[in-house]
């Protein structure tokens, strides 16, 4: 904006990994709330090979903000640059780039570039700004780094299944179902505990003790988005020990034939914690088998009761 001036903050990483695979990371934006501590929820505008918009909601400060980004992709370059469309106060304005620089030695030093301007350009707005920038920017490297240097192929260690369930009765009840996450210990076996905070209307916190098929407990803490009637979106900010990162949707349709959701979720394994959780001769092969089976049961099982509420609403109206 003019008047305004244009702040420079500069992140760095060196990575013991190949360039291409942290580009690869990076470019892939709908892999973020599952890589990233602060990404929540990506939802594309536009989408090409080497341009794309979309909106992103991420944790900054305490809060859960939002906006839309614009990217441009050049994996020849090994580089990414961005620019928020339309920034929230105390922004202005913000872009910057993500470049990878291949080293003699095989490693990459990741280099994290913001410019933005301030509104008002008051030191109070400026600091704000900082003071996020530094908290996240490194954490994002961090997450870069966790991944690539795993010496995996990025498919064996993030990747998304999903669920679908079809239903009698409408989808609004079947989203009321799953809003309602504070009613799910009275009705779902293989949910304990549950409290359930909104931050702010749609935006909820969520903390939950499950129980899974071989009778062991964990404690989960989820940012969870809801947009009525249409998917319910969320994002583990405390994950089981075998899991990096989990983010899931639960989304919403409906027809003729009745109600229709799906509920996926992408996650990032965590290859320490593999012999400890399944036993000294497991692979990251069953790695995948074994979360796709206990996050997916509990889905299931949680759309089943689902279907039920919306046939016992159906038969009631």
């Amino acid at each position: 904006m003019p008047g305004l001036r244009v702040h420079r903050t500069e992140h760095t990483a060196v990575v013991a990994a190949p360039a291409r695979v942290l580009y690869d990371l990076v470019a892939d934006v709908t892999r973020w709330p599952a890589v990233f501590g602060p990404s929540v929820h990506v939802r594309h505008i536009e989408k090409g090979d080497r341009a794309e918009r979309f909106r992103l909601w991420a944790v900054v400060g305490d809060e859960v903000r939002d906006w839309t980004s614009h990217r441009t992709l050049d994996p020849d370059a090994l580089r990414v640059t961005f620019a928020q469309d339309h920034s929230r106060p105390p922004v202005a304005s913000m872009g910057g780039e993500w470049l990878f620089r291949e080293l003699p030695d095989g490693r990459t030093e990741v280099v994290l570039v913001h410019e933005f301007q301030a509104a008002g350009d008051t030191p109070e707005n400026i600091g704000w700004i900082n003071a996020g920038l530094d908290r996240n920017s490194p954490k994002e490297l961090a997450a870069l780094a966790r991944i690539a240097e795993l010496g995996h192929p990025v498919e064996d260690i993030v990747f998304a299944f999903e669920d679908v369930i079809d239903m009698p009765g409408a989808a609004a009840d079947a989203y009321d179902f799953i809003d309602r996450a504070d009613l799910w210990p009275e009705i779902l076996p293989h949910v304990g505990k549950v409290d359930l905070t909104e931050q702010a209307p749609g935006v909820q916190r969520l903390r939950m003790e499950t129980v899974t098929k071989d009778g062991s407990a964990h404690t989960t803490e989820s940012i969870r988005l809801c947009f009525p009637g249409e998917q319910i979106v969320y994002k583990q900010t405390a994950a089981p020990a075998l899991l990096f990162g989990h983010s899931g949707s639960w989304t919403f349709s409906e027809d003729e034939l009745g109600a229709h959701v799906t509920a996926r979720h992408t996650v990032v394994l965590n290859p320490a914690a593999l012999k400890e959780a399944l036993g000294p001769d497991s692979t990251l092969a069953d790695a995948r088998a074994y979360i796709t089976q206990a996050l997916g049961a509990n889905s299931r099982a949680t759309l089943a009761h689902a279907a039920a509420h919306t046939e016992a609403r159906r038969a009631a109206h």
